[in-house]
């Protein structure tokens, strides 16, 4: 029976939700369902009662169309509630050989040795670069013969009170959360090819309230950021320079959002408090009003890549997904931004069964997530759920956390000798305990000796 995964996008401006069957490594839609976003605000929950609303009613959609009701789901987590850090683990390798177990234990190991604060949980744990002893720049260390396996490892954390949040609202809905992933991630997963990974890529996923940021180079992301600004932040501009209501200013953004060039043509338009009332406003003023707050956004995503110092990087330059990238013309405009670096606006990955209209940019992040819980993730990462997960292992079923690897406890070299000791006084119980048995025979030995003269004396 083909196994079913549901992919629940929890965005700023819209909830999408959809379920793929998955059969022989073949992946196909069965049914997506879209709702306007609810108690969510710049990425953040901000009312659980009406985000588990929509929520609920983006899945119903969904079920209705796919004839089946996935009760787990992998559900997207905004970039306003996480924060990341890079981290290096060493272990031996008693076996000379490296195992599934020693990959485990190398990341277990860099996240211990990351101090990761106690309120915060981690989302993701990604190996970016692998040493085997001395040899660098290691791709798949499994199977090697080693002695000594070292990662570094880029750590995604949430504060446990955002991630409590949005699990609740979820499960208000009737869905049980499975694991949570990055929407950024997600977006990559979606639009990245294999080569574009090799080369490293940045990807921006443009959203209505947010752009979320992620770099990825080698064989995983080394770098994630966020801005809490989005499309929706154009038509406020519009509403406020235009003094006309936010629907008006929505549709203006939709029809002549062009950012080729300033036009000199002349439309009607509502001011607001009299909606009947028109007055004329030049395309050159909209124009103006739009590359003033696109070219303002790029500019500090650009700020971001200069930051995370990983420009030389970016051999495939940079990816542009999400609705915001429908604008015409943001591409030159991102291009000279970007310092001429290479800019592409990106589709997400086609999907056996994905209708037409879900081949946009701003459903990238929902298909990512698909796309995720069939395997298509870092060939090794430790998830939401303290499970490492890697490429070849079975994909998505109702019982994967059955046969998930247990992650390596996070023990300190005090209590490590603590343990030692509690063996060693275990052992010294085991051994009294066997002396008192061959005590205890011996004297019931003697006992029934005694016993049998005493019968024959008298």
């Amino acid at each position: 029976m083909p196994a079913s995964i549901l992919a629940i996008d929890v965005g700023s401006t819209k909830i999408s939700a959809a379920i793929a069957q998955q059969d022989d490594k073949c992946l196909r839609i069965a049914g997506t369902g879209v709702a306007r976003a609810q108690g969510l605000k710049k990425g953040v929950i901000t009312n659980i009662d009406l985000a588990s609303k929509a929520i609920k009613e983006a899945c119903e959609s969904a079920y209705r169309i796919a004839g089946t009701s996935p009760k787990k789901a992998i559900v997207s987590l905004s970039g306003a509630y996480v924060k990341s850090t890079n981290s290096n683990g060493i272990v031996n390798i008693p076996n000379k050989e490296i195992s599934l177990d020693e990959i485990n234990r190398v990341m277990q190991t860099a996240i211990y040795n990351a101090n990761i604060p106690h309120e915060y949980e981690i989302v993701h744990a990604l190996p970016y670069k692998f040493r085997v002893d001395d040899q660098d720049f290691i791709e798949d260390p499994l199977g090697m013969n080693a002695a000594r396996l070292e990662a570094d490892v880029h750590i995604i954390t949430a504060h446990k009170s955002s991630l409590f949040n949005i699990k609740k609202a979820v499960r208000q809905a009737g869905i049980e959360v499975d694991t949570v992933v990055l929407g950024g991630y997600a977006a990559a997963i979606a639009t990245l090819s294999q080569e574009d990974k090799e080369l490293g890529a940045c990807v921006i996923d443009m959203g209505g309230s947010t752009c979320e940021l992620v770099i990825h180079s080698g064989n995983s992301i080394v770098y994630n950021d966020f801005l809490a600004v989005g499309s929706m932040h154009i038509t406020s501009d519009l509403s406020i320079a235009l003094h006309t209501p936010l629907q008006t200013a929505e549709e203006i953004k939709i029809h002549f959002g062009d950012l080729s060039e300033p036009k000199n043509d002349y439309i009607e338009i509502p001011i607001i408090g009299d909606e009947n009332e028109t007055h004329q406003v030049s395309l050159e003023i909209v124009y103006n009003v739009i590359h003033a707050r696109v070219q303002e956004t790029l500019m500090i995503l650009a700020n971001s890549i200069e930051k995370s110092g990983l420009k030389d990087q970016l051999g495939a330059g940079i990816v542009l997904t999400g609705g915001m990238t429908k604008l015409s013309g943001i591409r030159e405009l991102a291009s000279a931004i970007f310092d001429n670096l290479p800019v592409r606006i990106a589709k997400p990955k086609p999907i056996e069964g994905l209708d037409e209209s879900l081949q946009d940019p701003q459903y990238s992040a929902l298909v990512g997530l698909l796309l995720y819980g069939a395997g298509e993730h870092t060939m090794y990462e430790i998830d939401s759920n303290r499970r490492l997960r890697y490429k070849n292992e079975e994909t998505f079923t109702d019982t994967m956390h059955e046969e998930a690897i247990a992650p390596i406890p996070q023990t300190s070299l005090e209590e490590m000798e603590e343990i030692e000791d509690t063996k060693v006084q275990s052992l010294d119980d085991l051994s009294n305990m066997a002396h008192f048995e061959e005590e205890k025979h011996s004297f019931k030995d003697i006992f029934t000796k005694f016993k049998s003269w005493l019968t024959q004396l008298f």
